[in-house]
């Protein structure tokens, strides 16, 4: 159907696609100098889907309008597939954007067309023959799940509909690399899981690198292989997502994983606990892998004598396993406690104390 080239992204070691270096970005506004990007440096590997998350002023659509030079930086440099980005212009910059396809927020569909016709519109810029046009427009529409509705206009699709408009229009000249701005934001959770499905089936289908930013860490989580964390310009964080959850180093990254795995009544209901059984201790266990499928609570009463209270537990699905989190009162007597938390260290399951009561 397309003419990409297939890369198994659990092998690893893929080479660099996108390599970014001492990126700064200074907008001159009325009120001085704002920095939205300082000292930014990632790098993105071929076949990968690469999440870039932060909350509004964070710096991340400045980043990501820099990789199709909808941006210059400041100074720094910026190579997408070979290409500085940041230095060509012209004619260069036009055919190097037709292999960077980009999906946003509001999807910028035009209204006066068509299905078909908003996804041959790259074609007919680059000047495709029309017969080609029209194959490639119908392999797009079967490949976002929109058969039947080539004839429909914007206004009667659904929100995900017009989003898989929007991601067949960025697939329309075989891009190396799409860019995903906020592009689940203004769809209802049912219909993001349904777009996160899709992009993951064609980074799979295609081996095509996906780079997304995002505000929500459950976007990150679903789909994405390494994650960068940003704040006030900064890349504060980045890794493979598993690890950055089992072990976030930063306070906003802290944040963003508490977020995703607790529910916001936790703490209400550790307190109210506490109130009732004024003994003990409150621990935050963390499984990581298989771990996270093992019995370990019936495994450690059947070798410590004590009372275990459940606060709240979760289990997320990550694209490098399975992440789980689970709220314990443990009570009894000092000696029993500490057995336990011992027993679980044995277990390879994390432990932290939260509360002593």
């Amino acid at each position: 159907m397309f003419a990409y080239h297939y890369l198994n992204n659990e092998e690893g070691g893929g080479k660099s696609l996108i390599t970014i270096q001492n990126i700064k970005k200074i907008f001159q506004t009325r009120s001085g100098k704002l920095t939205a990007l300082d000292d930014v440096n990632l790098e993105i590997t071929e076949g990968e889907i690469f999440g870039v998350i932060g909350y509004s002023g964070a710096g991340k659509s400045t980043l990501i309008r820099m990789l199709n030079g909808l941006e210059k930086p400041t100074s720094g440099t910026l190579q997408v597939d070979g290409k500085n980005i940041a230095n060509i212009q012209g004619k260069e910059l036009r055919l190097a954007r037709q292999k960077i396809g980009m999906i946003f927020q509001h999807f910028n569909l035009l209204w006066s067309r068509t299905v078909a016709d908003n996804i041959a519109l790259p074609l007919e810029i680059a000047k495709i023959s029309k017969s080609e046009r029209q194959k490639r427009v119908q392999d797009l529409i079967q490949l976002v799940g929109l058969e039947g509705r080539e004839h429909a206009y914007p206004s009667q699709l659904s929100g995900g509909q017009k989003q898989r408009v929007g991601i067949a229009r960025a697939l329309a000249n075989n891009p190396r690399v799409l860019l995903c701005d906020e592009a689940t934001s203004a769809l209802d959770p049912e219909t993001t899981e349904s777009i996160l499905d899709l992009l993951l089936d064609i980074n799979k289908k295609l081996g095509l690198t996906i780079v997304l930013i995002t505000h929500e860490m459950q976007v990150i989580r679903k789909i994405c292989q390494r994650v960068a964390v940003m704040e006030n310009g900064k890349v504060v964080e980045t890794g493979n997502v598993l690890d950055v959850f089992k072990h976030p180093q930063a306070a906003i990254t802290k944040n963003f994983v508490g977020q995703d795995t607790e529910q916001p009544d936790t703490k209400i209901v550790t307190n109210h606990l506490l109130n009732k059984y004024p003994s003990g201790k409150v621990v935050k266990l963390t499984f990581v892998g298989n771990t996270a499928e093992q019995p370990i609570i019936q495994s450690l009463l059947q070798n410590v004598e004590l009372t275990v209270n459940i606060l709240h537990g979760n289990i997320s699905q990550t694209q490098n396993g399975a992440y789980g989190t689970l709220l314990l009162h443990l009570d009894g007597n000092e000696a029993t406690i500490e057995q336990a938390i011992s027993y679980l260290h044995q277990q390879q399951v994390g432990i932290e104390v939260v509360n002593d009561v």
